[in-house]
């Protein structure tokens, strides 16, 4: 069976075609989508449970590669006193669960797909990701393969979303690295072929399908992780061609998105709580290195530093001579506790809050018993605006490189949700047509109906 799987920053999903339209395949509670998260009770625990769900013919050249983890997966087992057969890895909401329960504890991450093209990786940093990538993919087609759309004979080829860039810096060599460690897990979950799009192509792919005439369209696709920009000639005269290269006018894309609104709006609205912004009693402010590092979930350095004996060394040395001991006794708490993906997460619950409401308050009592912000629709503009910035420029350097003017610009992905980002849009193209899409599912609809293009 052929599929279109969008392993998104934020949510994963995959759709595959009943009766000449998409499906997309239920892959939680109660929901088509799956979040991006994975928990583990030790880190080395990811490679044993890979190890376990892959098939038997795979399991010994497997094992070789991940020895040095495998042995210290057996140790972590047996400190963490855990019977052989216990789960200690988790995907999805179930991930989060365990995280909210245990944050000080075990191992969080949060929309892999961010890393996979980060400069400067080491060896065994490029292996924990392709386990990381691997486990999620087990379990989505694992879901998958259950269901009645694919009982026949199985889920076996995919068309993958990636964005145009996967970092903003690195180029080509982050991407093809990114595709790498995508490809690689594909084939250990299962799939038998693998192909990729461009995640931009594909939201407007979907656009396409109910195009009564030509038009030229700027899709601009506002992902978690990564914003991506494509100008496309588009409609009846083309959806049909097994070759669009000619209709792909211009493209730019950065890894810019909802993760990066998030945290700007946890640094705006919540750090002020944990002493942003406050002084010294010598009079200067305390640094804010440390409050950024707590937020910085999408940054492998920045955590890595905030989770260090030095960092929690360096907050104390701030309390003793801070004016206000009491907030920075809250950062204290977030760094010993590892908290901050979960004001990340308030961040994020706030920005969705803000799609329908001007002003709310968002409970911060996990850090302080009854500590509530509020927050509001000015303030999230305010902190919004570098990453909006950030948008925009993408867009006019896809119009560059295509030297048109669109018919229509086409937005999608779930940040583009936000009222916030369409206002910058349309204030910046008043004289253009603008049409908002499936903020979710758009990009894995379009993923899906060129599967059955490539496979087919």
């Amino acid at each position: 069976m052929f599929v279109g799987f969008d392993y998104g920053s934020a949510n994963c999903a995959i759709g595959v075609m009943e009766q000449g339209e998409v499906k997309l395949l239920p892959l939680a509670t109660n929901s088509n989508y799956l979040v991006s998260t994975l928990y583990a009770l030790d880190r080395d625990l990811i490679c044993e449970a890979v190890l376990k769900a892959l098939p038997s013919d795979q399991q010994a050249d497997y094992a070789k590669l991940r020895a040095a983890q495998l042995s210290r997966a057996r140790h972590a087992r047996h400190t963490l006193d855990l019977d052989n057969d216990e789960q200690a890895v988790f995907v999805g909401e179930a991930a989060v669960q365990h995280y909210l329960d245990m944050p000080e504890e075990g191992f969080y991450v949060r929309s892999p797909k961010s890393f996979l093209g980060a400069t400067g990786l080491r060896a065994d940093q490029v292996a924990l990701f392709e386990d990381i990538v691997t486990m999620m993919m087990l379990h989505i087609k694992k879901l998958a393969d259950k269901l009645p759309s694919s009982a026949s004979n199985g889920i076996t080829h995919a068309v993958i979303g990636r964005p145009v860039n996967f970092q903003g810096i690195g180029g080509e060599e982050s991407n093809q690295q990114a595709e790498r460690i995508l490809t690689l897990a594909a084939q250990r979950a299962g799939f038998t072929a693998v192909a990729f799009l461009f995640e931009p192509l594909a939201a407007g792919m979907d656009f396409e399908a109910s195009l009564t005439v030509d038009n030229t369209v700027l899709v601009v696709d506002v992902g978690g992780g990564t914003t991506d920009c494509s100008v496309v000639k588009m409609g009846p005269s083309h959806i049909d061609k097994a070759d669009r290269s000619d209709d792909f006018l211009g493209h730019s894309g950065q890894r810019i998105g909802g993760n990066d609104l998030d945290i700007a709006l946890a640094m705006k609205a919540f750090m002020p709580y944990l002493g942003l912004e406050t002084k010294m009693v010598n009079g200067l402010p305390v640094p804010s290195k440390p409050f950024w590092n707590a937020v910085a979930v999408n940054d492998i350095s920045a955590q890595r530093e905030f989770a260090t004996l030095g960092s929690s060394n360096m907050i104390k040395d701030l309390i003793k001579d801070a004016e206000r001991t009491d907030l920075l006794q809250r950062l204290l708490k977030v760094q010993q506790e590892q908290l901050g993906y979960r004001i990340v997460r308030s961040a994020e619950g706030a920005k969705i809050a803000l799609s329908d409401s001007t002003q709310i308050q968002i409970s911060l009592d996990y850090i302080c018993d009854k500590l509530h912000a509020d927050v509001n629709e000015s303030m999230f503009v305010d902190a919004i605006s570098q990453p909006v910035r950030q948008i925009q420029s993408l867009m006019a350097q896809a119009l560059s490189d295509a030297q048109v003017t669109p018919d229509i610009i086409y937005v999608t992905g779930g940040t583009a949700k936000s009222p916030a980002i369409y206002a910058s849009i349309a204030a910046n193209y008043p004289d253009i047509e603008i049409v908002v899409g499936d903020h979710f599912g758009s990009v894995t609809a379009g993923l899906t109906r060129w599967s059955q293009k490539v496979f087919g």
